[in-house]
């Protein structure tokens, strides 16, 4: 489809070309749309693949999927996720600040704790932890280097498999929450802090009440990506029986070997679960994210739905004055 434009005459001898009219055409993106109906036809053949697929078992797939069993599983999960989060969250915070700090013994220790567990793969840490016992078959506390003892328990009996897998993951994500709260830190203006400080706030105030909530502007988005992975990361703990929801899945499809209809199972739950956390990460990056943004941005929900322009915001009125 096609608009003619018709742009006035110029006077002669102004220098500007004669009168014409202008066939405004719009851009046809016939790469585009080809990709678009390829990529929808592929992926109507595979759901209709899967759909009529006898291997799948669908009949399985719905007796097991709200079963006692399962939901046993994801409240593992659940509080794993949780607890996890939070103790990497709070780890991670105090091992941040220690790497700003000016002294050499802090900023050594926190160095050296990061290399170590975020340089190692999370399966060995998980299965380190669980096989605690190998290497001390006793937890004491007490003054080294001298037979007093505060407190003393046996490994196994103290590092059950939902504590191993809590200690694996929640030490594992303070090596990464770390550094992004590090990051979130590093991006206020160094002049925040002086002035905190010329106003008599000691440096730990001015860190709680200037500092780090002018981070979380930085902090909260990777940190949300950060539950959602954790949320995946605790299929892991099922290497040491930690009864989580894949663990579960593990332990029945060990007995009908219906390992594919099982694994559809553990698939469903995993999405529902990661699209319920997706919901509320990107209420809180735009949250944060306030006046950073592209005015124009449109998100994937409104893109999906036809929407290819946004409602000017308060930026854009003001630069279309």
């Amino acid at each position: 489809m096609t608009s003619t434009t018709k742009i006035p005459q110029t006077p002669a001898g102004t220098g500007r070309p004669p009168a014409t009219q202008l066939d405004i055409v719009p851009v046809r993106n016939y790469g585009r749309w080809t990709a678009a109906v390829a990529s929808l036809m592929a992926l109507v053949g595979l759901i209709g693949s899967l759909a009529k697929n006898d291997n799948v078992r669908w009949d399985v797939v719905g007796q097991y999927l709200f079963a006692d069993l399962i939901f046993d599983g994801l409240a593992t999960t659940l509080w794993l996720t949780a607890a996890a989060m939070l103790l990497g969250l709070a780890l991670g915070t105090l091992i941040a600040v220690m790497r700003l700090s000016s002294s050499p013994v802090l900023y050594g220790l926190a160095t050296a704790f990061v290399w170590v567990f975020r340089g190692t793969p999370l399966l060995v840490q998980i299965i380190f932890w669980g096989y605690a016992a190998a290497l001390y078959k006793y937890v004491k506390i007490g003054i080294p280097f001298t037979d007093i003892t505060f407190f003393q328990a046996e490994t196994n009996a103290l590092l059950t498999p939902a504590i191993a897998a809590l200690l694996a993951l929640g030490l594992n994500e303070a090596a990464y929450a770390s550094e992004i709260v590090r990051a979130g830190i590093q991006s206020v203006d160094p002049g925040q802090a002086e002035a905190a400080h010329s106003l008599g706030m000691r440096p730990a105030l001015t860190m709680r009440r200037i500092v780090l909530p002018q981070a979380m502007r930085v902090i909260i988005p990777p940190m949300g990506n950060e539950t959602i992975n954790m949320l995946k990361m605790t299929a892991l703990v099922s290497v040491i029986s930690a009864h989580d929801l894949m663990s579960n899945i593990q332990d029945v499809y060990a007995q009908n070997y219906q390992v594919i209809p099982m694994l559809v199972v553990a698939s469903i739950w995993y999405l529902a679960l990661v699209t319920l956390l997706s919901v509320p990460q990107a209420w809180l990056e735009r949250r944060y994210g306030r006046g950073t943004t592209r005015a124009g941005h449109v998100s994937a929900f409104r893109r999906l739905l036809g929407g290819t322009t946004a409602r000017p915001g308060k930026n854009s009125k003001e630069q279309n004055r």
